[in-house]
């Protein structure tokens, strides 16, 4: 892992958790599958649009077209619509801090289910992010979380897990941005079905909402997704994991920072266990490869 990987796999990071900060903004002012089904269309458009403008097509192999079926439902329209619903009533750091936990949840599917041996200081991680997780959540749910939205939260990251362990070998075949601009197009297609199904649009315009919106379709929605693809290709996708540990932090510190959400000590010390046990299981699968 050279330098320039470390520094993409940090912005990858901070991009990354800026997206709960910024959907919690969004859908103050909008119906949230409303404006995540345009996100979608837009990111979507202009990754497709710049693929074809380098030459890539969207003659896929079978495996990446498998692969961009299930991201897009899975990742874009489950695990995304699930949190920008939850984030009207659920604050932004404590949804970051539920979404981190998909690689401890990657790490104990492929040891129960997949039969991949884990290490002592793989299980060690499981169990310390177990108990990060529990320091949170008994500080969250005395202090009257909702727990509807909790519970969005917690199915959107096991969707996301989920969509990380079914695709496999989906840039193998080149043509690495046209998937990622193919697999927003399915968000969106399934969010829009949604939207019809389940919401009442709605939309109060505001500059915090356009800035909002803009950043979001741009730099989490396309940019880090560009940047995760980069990482995977170039040092693997167990390496590339391991900026996840580093998640935890920016996203409860960006809410923080943005929002003004409060930070105590408990949510602290629930985080820093939290991003070691992730760091304790992506190292041990690591080494296992």
């Amino acid at each position: 892992m050279d330098i320039r990987a470390i520094l993409m796999g940090l912005a990858f990071a901070v991009m990354w958790s800026s997206a709960f900060t910024s959907a919690r903004i969004i859908v103050a002012d909008a119906s949230p599958l409303m404006a995540l089904s345009a996100r979608y269309l837009i990111s979507g458009l202009i990754g497709v649009g710049v693929a074809l403008a380098l030459g890539q097509t969207w003659r896929l192999t079978r495996v990446q077209w498998r692969a961009t079926i299930i991201f897009g439902v899975l990742q874009n329209a489950v695990y995304l619509g699930m949190n920008f619903v939850a984030m009207q009533t659920v604050q932004a750091s404590l949804a970051a801090i539920i979404a981190s936990t998909m690689p401890l949840l990657v790490g104990l599917a492929t040891w129960l289910f997949l039969g991949e041996k884990l290490k002592p200081l793989g299980i060690a991680g499981l169990i310390a992010g177990v108990i990060g997780v529990a320091i949170i959540m008994g500080a969250r749910i005395s202090g009257g979380v909702d727990l509807t939205g909790l519970l969005l939260c917690g199915v959107g990251v096991v969707a996301l897990s989920a969509a990380t362990l079914l695709v496999r070998g989906a840039t193998s075949g080149g043509n690495f941005l046209m998937v990622v601009g193919l697999q927003m197009l399915v968000g969106c297609v399934a969010l829009s079905i949604a939207t019809l199904l389940f919401e009442t649009p709605h939309i109060s315009p505001s500059w915090p909402l356009a800035l909002a919106f803009l950043y979001t379709c741009l730099v989490p929605g396309l940019l880090a997704t560009v940047v995760w693809f980069w990482l995977v290709n170039r040092i693997g996708a167990t390496r590339a994991a391991t900026f996840h540990f580093l998640n935890p932090f920016f996203g409860v510190a960006i809410a923080w920072l943005l929002l003004g959400e409060p930070l105590g000590v408990q949510d602290i010390i629930g985080v820093a266990v939290i991003a070691l046990g992730i760091l304790a299981v992506q190292v041990s699968r690591q080494r296992r490869a």
